[in-house]
């Protein structure tokens, strides 16, 4: 039985095929082919032969009748990919060579003409730095989303308070828009992470050839601003085979889903301990236990962090081995690119669905922030402020602690005359400061817990996820398809 492929009757043969004189084996063929996971990049490749075909008329090296006949057959290639038309053969090794192949169809042999001056290394590396670019952006708008959640959450409560936790023991009472904050600084954080490899990726390698440059008269400066990059490569070797920008993107990516996963564990957590109740939209129910709310989106962002981070590790294991320049081992970066910025922009999606209809219980909050004497370090703070040297209002303060819990009261029930036997300057300390709010309002730092402070914090955020959106929506490449 035929398997189809190239050396199936009446099927094309590969780009690569003029020094062969047998068809590949089709169990070579299946294996090699990247068709499946390349195909959407489409809309790069054409965007990338519309430059290049301008390319070699402004060069001289096509006549300009023949550069109309190309781009007017790429924009129908364009269209029918665009509309689901498009019918890809079982003899296309892979994206680029299935719209060679069909513009060779559509403007006949003037088709052939397109990869003059070309290497599928360079014009692999423009598609790919293409798609880079919009990634970056995508990213960044996602993460955006996520930080304006995160800050609508904390406007919405403003007034909730939740044990801050260390060791996950209780630790200090803090605004629950404070740890939301928190979040929103690491997402920020991850904002200027993806636009820094982005503006890496923003240079063009086409014109690099297979490995050395081109003997034509192409200009890759002009190219690369037809395409919208900000510059073009500096060394053809190195422009085909460079894949730092991919790394970048996947390492980005793995640290983001990382404090997303953090996040998650957080929401998690709050739920398990009844300060928040989760969205009817954003929560799952259990098959048995009718009464069970789960947070499935929050666990499987966690799952998902692993193959964000497994894709990483991966595509640098590949990248270390290999020798300069191109090897076919490079294939493998599109699969891992592909998957961990899906997984990124769906996760950060989620999320920001999640935290907008988190419902907080303040009472319950407030409960648990009140609870292990969590103000404890307010009131040593009280003393050091009356004088006292720090290291012995820490350990006034935790005899203090001690006596009320044999006592089974709070350390603000203790009489005056009990904490005076332990420093006299106990007696006198002004315990405002164990209160909920009298605790917040203690904090004077930037920074802070405080709700003024707390306040700027959010403005900040807010700022940031503003202009992140805005600079996603200049970066992202605009792609000539010539469907206009």
């Amino acid at each position: 039985m035929d398997d189809g492929g190239p050396g199936a009757p009446g099927a094309s043969r590969p780009l690569w095929a003029g020094g062969f004189a047998g068809a590949p084996d089709p169990g070579m063929w299946a294996y090699t082919s990247s068709l499946a996971t390349d195909r959407r990049l489409w809309r790069q490749d054409v965007a990338g032969s519309r430059a290049h075909v301008r390319g070699l008329v402004g060069a001289g090296v096509l006549e300009a009748g023949e550069g109309k006949l190309l781009l007017d057959g790429l924009a129908r290639v364009a269209g029918e990919l665009a509309a689901g038309r498009f019918a890809f053969s079982d003899g296309d090794e892979d994206v680029h060579s299935a719209v060679e192949r069909r513009l060779t169809e559509l403007a006949g042999p003037v088709g052939g003409k397109l990869h003059t001056g070309r290497s599928r290394n360079d014009q692999v590396a423009t598609d790919l730095h293409l798609w880079l670019k919009e990634a970056c952006a995508d990213a960044v708008e996602a993460l955006a989303g996520l930080v304006g959640a995160l800050v609508g959450a904390a406007r919405a409560a403003p007034d909730a308070v939740v044990p801050g936790l260390t060791h996950l023991q209780p630790a200090q009472p803090v605004l629950w828009a404070f740890q939301l904050a928190a979040h929103g600084f690491a997402l920020a954080r991850d904002i200027g992470r993806f636009q820094d490899a982005g503006r890496r990726a923003d240079v063009s390698p086409l014109g690099a050839g297979a490995i050395a440059g081109s003997s034509f008269p192409l200009d890759p400066a002009a190219t690369a601003t037809a395409l919208g990059f900000a510059a073009a490569f500096d060394n053809a070797m190195d422009a085909t085979a460079d894949r730092d920008a991919v790394a970048e993107l996947l390492a980005a990516a793995g640290i983001a889903m990382v404090h997303a996963s953090r996040l998650a564990e957080d929401v998690a957590l709050w739920a398990g301990r009844g300060w928040v109740r989760l969205p009817d939209a954003w929560a799952t129910g259990s098959s048995m236990l009718p009464q069970k709310r789960n947070p499935d989106v929050a666990e499987l962002v966690r799952g998902r962090t692993g193959t964000v981070l497994g894709r990483l590790a991966g595509f640098l294991a590949t990248l270390k081995g290999l020798p300069l320049a191109y090897a076919r081992d490079l294939q493998e970066d599109k699969a891992a690119a592909f998957e961990a910025a899906d997984l990124l922009v769906a996760s950060m999606g989620a999320l920001a669905g999640l935290v907008d209809g988190l419902e907080p219980d303040r009472a319950a909050m407030r409960r648990d922030a009140a609870a292990g004497e969590t103000t404890a370090v307010d009131l040593a703070e009280a003393l050091v402020r009356d004088g006292v040297a720090f290291r012995e209002a820490h350990a006034a303060v935790g005899a203090a602690v001690r006596l009320a819990a044999t006592r089974g009261i709070r350390l603000a029930d203790l009489a005056p005359d009990d904490l005076a036997v332990i420093h006299p300057a106990l007696a006198a300390a002004d315990r405002s400061v164990l209160s909920i709010d009298g605790s917040l309002a203690a904090k004077a730092t930037p920074g802070s817990t405080n709700p003024s402070r707390v306040g700027d914090q959010l403005t900040r955020l807010q700022v940031a996820a503003s202009a992140a959106r805005s600079w996603a929506a200049g970066f992202r490449p605009a792609l000539d398809l010539g469907l206009d």
